[in-house]
């Protein structure tokens, strides 16, 4: 899951992109609202995480330009009143936490706007293999897989993919984050590790010059 932060708040946008990067996700942070609409444009996040109060172009403008684009909208905003949270999912929000919040309760509603898509049932399956996302936990058959949170990304991309092709950059761009070296092999290491844990017989094809199927 790839999560975009706009919050004016360096220290708060520091601190939310980290939190969510622990729980498995790959964040980056804008500091203004140009800034979100530039990274939106660049690359398909699935929730964008949007300071209402931003500098350069207000979140609220932020909001109406992306909302129905693709990403899910949670807006973040100092002003907690029911005409505010009213406002604010007007404008085309998907979701509305008022500060300060809990980062657990975040992170939660981070995880179900990324599960509303139709797109992404909560346990994608094949064969023998079931990955729950909501639980962020995968097996096959009776045996359950110890993934890292990169492992897990690059398990649900291609699952979800359901037969198709992905390429190593769509990989890269939406497990990884903006920091990510796009000349590394980082992708076809933690593929292999992913081969490894996944076992007998074979569940991920490398098609050559265009990346992996399931």
């Amino acid at each position: 899951m790839r999560v975009l932060v706009a919050e004016d708040h360096a220290t708060l946008a520091g601190r939310i992109t980290q939190g969510l990067r622990q729980a498995g996700m790959a964040a980056d942070a804008v500091h203004d609202g140009a800034a979100a609409l530039g990274a939106a444009a660049q690359t398909a996040y699935d929730v964008i995480v949007l300071d209402r109060d931003l500098p350069a172009v207000h979140g609220d403008r932020v909001c109406r330009t992306l909302a129905g684009s693709g990403p899910r909208i949670l807006m973040l905003t100092a002003a907690a009143g029911v005409d505010d949270r009213v406002d604010g999912l007007e404008l085309g929000a998907d979701d509305y936490l008022p500060k300060p919040f809990a980062f657990a309760e975040l992170v939660a509603r981070v995880r179900a706007l990324a599960r509303r898509a139709p797109s992404a049932p909560p346990v994608l399956r094949r064969g023998d293999l079931a990955v729950d996302l909501a639980r962020h936990r995968a097996s096959r058959g009776s045996r359950p897989l110890s993934l890292t949170r990169k492992e897990f990304g690059i398990l649900e991309m291609v699952l979800a993919a359901d037969g198709a092709v992905v390429s190593a950059e769509e990989l890269l761009e939406h497990v990884w984050d903006a920091h990510a070296d796009p000349f590394s092999n980082i992708v076809s290491v933690t593929m292999a590790r992913l081969r490894r844990k996944l076992g007998d017989p074979p569940l991920i094809e490398t098609v050559v010059g265009k990346g992996y199927r399931m």
